[in-house]
């Protein structure tokens, strides 16, 4: 028999004459032991390329690899049986053993928190829907979901509300686990109907709400605002006031219909000669005008635990600021446009009251075509009592001169937000925030301004802060700065080599807000605000030249503690409860 060996074993190929062999004596010779190599394939008897394995006492060639794939060819033997893959079968757990199911409560409502959206509702678009497939999950994991939903409620619409209240009448359970009830995005818009036929549906009326109220006596936060103002009456009020011992938070946003000022006065006039004193923390009256001020009068000293006070364009007056308790810890003091409080009653109650020594946000902000809080005698007075835990200031329409720059750049080192519309400075001035160089010195012959009322005289007013600091240079933390209505700013003068605003040395700042006229003359160089790496933004009324972060090589976050959700900077309504800034409170925190 002539045999033709494969060319992939030999080097050549040869034609040789060899016995036949059956298979039984193949595969006896390849199991024997003291058997050489293989007579089918290597007719050259034993090599020295050949070497006793330690596997087993099998003798196998350096080249392994090759001479066992010819066996396995021509003998139809595998030496090795192939692998088989392992197959996993999945575990079957019995009902409440699985992992997820094992973990402690606490545990598990964080997982299922995470599947909250915390966004503001879009129109008739369902929200949360993970969660509500995890409703069908288990009883353990329906359990978790059922209070992660119904922990914070946001009602958008009449429909959605009546919905709630249904469901918490018929399982009065749910009801207990409701912790945030959030009105700020209800409105009827979008429903075809105006707000008389809104009203007619008696979806939301006073009765509903004060029903609802009853039925969540857990309640810690409570956000409403003036598209309810008709809603809210004395049982409400008086249910808010007094018949929630858990509540911490309450917002009546812009609420200034004349039922809603008389209601108030009645449910605050029942405090009068009591000893009752209220458990809210953060009490928010932004753009309650109507409410007369024997109501605040009344009202803050009832409130020893205050941390949050947004009081913006009310009738607050000095006496009602005074009679905050002492055990209060404001953090957050919203006074903007303010008209019953004067510049030396403010001031004299952020430098001697306790309970403003921890201050975090301010707001002192004024329409100047009407009045000015702040004149000169009360801003050298102010700023350097300011404490160091401040981290957002606006002083908008204060009357603020170039030698006040001494007292505002210390101030630049520990705040993110400094407002300071209508002020009058110059670029160098500005500059001296973000660069050491000598400050601006007052003349020692120029009266400083104050009110036709004020008693400080002028000579005792003047200023002596001209001097250059001879402390180490540190660095600014301003990340948002206002100058509107600074007529030294102008789209040229920020383009200008002697200003520092836009070139990396302003780091950190990110956020120029400007005036109108500015925002439109920068709007239109589109492309020296890309070389610059800077863009034009605009919402409602207000317009912001912003740093491109991704231009700049960062990416920055406008998320801060004390700003309880919000992202942008240049807030001007004080939050009272943590979450996305939306709805009407969005408007009035950064459109108006």
């Amino acid at each position: 028999m002539r045999l033709g060996i494969a060319q992939s074993f030999l080097e050549s190929v040869n034609t040789i004459t060899v016995p036949p062999v059956s298979h039984n004596e193949v595969v006896s010779d390849l199991k024997s032991p003291e058997s050489g190599p293989c007579a089918c394939c290597c007719h050259g008897g034993p090599s020295d390329s050949w070497r006793t394995s330690a596997v087993r006492g099998h003798r196998r060639a350096r080249s392994y690899t090759a001479p066992r794939t010819g066996i396995s060819e021509l003998t139809g033997v595998e030496l090795e049986p192939p692998k088989q893959p392992l197959v996993e079968v999945p575990k079957v757990f019995a009902p409440a053993e699985s992992p997820l199911e094992q973990l402690p409560v606490e545990v598990l409502d964080e997982i299922i928190g995470q599947l909250a959206l915390d966004s503001p509702p879009s129109g008739y678009t369902p929200r949360n829907v993970d969660l509500i497939n995890c409703l069908l999950t288990s009883r353990t994991i329906h359990v978790a979901t059922i209070n992660t939903l119904y922990s914070n409620i946001t009602i958008p619409h009449s429909s959605i509300f009546w919905k709630f209240l249904s469901r918490v009448s018929d399982y009065p359970g749910l009801g207990t686990i409701v912790k945030r009830l959030d009105l700020s995005h209800f409105t009827s818009i979008g429903l075809g109907r105006s707000r008389q036929v809104n009203s007619e549906v008696q979806n939301m009326t006073s009765r509903t709400l004060l029903k609802c109220l009853e039925l969540t006596p857990a309640i810690q936060e409570v956000l409403l605002q003036e598209n309810l103002d008709d809603d809210i009456d004395e049982n409400v009020l008086c249910k808010l006031f007094f018949g929630l011992s858990k509540l911490k938070a309450v917002d009546f946003c812009a609420s200034s219909s004349k039922p809603f000022a008389e209601s108030f006065t009645s449910a605050v006039t029942t405090l009068i000669d009591s000893p009752i004193n209220l458990g809210l923390r953060r009490l928010s009256l932004h753009e309650c005008f109507t409410l007369p001020s024997s109501v605040f009068e009344t009202l803050l000293p009832r409130l020893p635990h205050l941390t949050h006070l947004d009081v913006s364009h009310t009738r607050v007056t000095d006496n009602a600021l005074a009679s905050i308790p002492e055990t209060s810890c404001l953090s957050h003091l919203n006074l903007g446009r303010c008209l019953q409080i004067t510049g030396r009653g403010v001031v004299d109650f952020l430098t001697s009251h306790p309970a403003a020594q921890n201050l975090v946000f301010l707001n002192l902000a004024c329409d100047i075509a009407r009045y000015r809080l702040l004149w000169e005698v009360d801003v050298e007075r102010l700023l350097p009592a300011l404490p160091t835990t401040l981290r957002s200031l606006n002083l908008n329409g204060a009357k603020i001169r170039r030698w006040h720059t001494s007292l505002i750049r210390p101030l630049t080192k520990h705040l993110e937000e400094l407002s300071l519309a209508y002020a009058d400075l110059t670029v160098h001035d500005i500059n001296s925030f973000f660069r050491p160089g000598p400050l601006s010195s007052a003349p020692s012959s120029s009266p400083t301004s104050s009110p036709p009322s004020s008693p400080v005289s002028a000579s005792a007013s003047e200023p002596s802060i001209a001097e250059e600091s001879s402390e180490p240079w540190v660095e600014p933390t301003l990340h948002y700065l206002d100058l509107s209505s600074i007529p030294a700013i102008t789209q040229s003068s920020l383009f200008s080599a002697s200003c520092v605003l836009l070139s990396p040395t302003s780091m950190p700042l990110e956020v120029i807000e400007l005036g109108d006229k500015a925002i439109s003359s920068l709007r239109e160089c589109r492309n020296t605000n890309k070389r610059l790496g800077w863009v034009v933004k605009e919402l409602g009324r207000r317009g912001w030249y912003v740093r491109d972060n991704n231009a700049a090589g960062g990416n920055q976050s406008g998320r801060r503690s004390w700003k309880m959700g919000a992202m942008w900077w240049g807030m001007r309504k004080c939050p009272v409860a943590w979450g996305e800034v939306g709805g009407l409170y969005g408007h009035y925190m950064f459109k108006k």
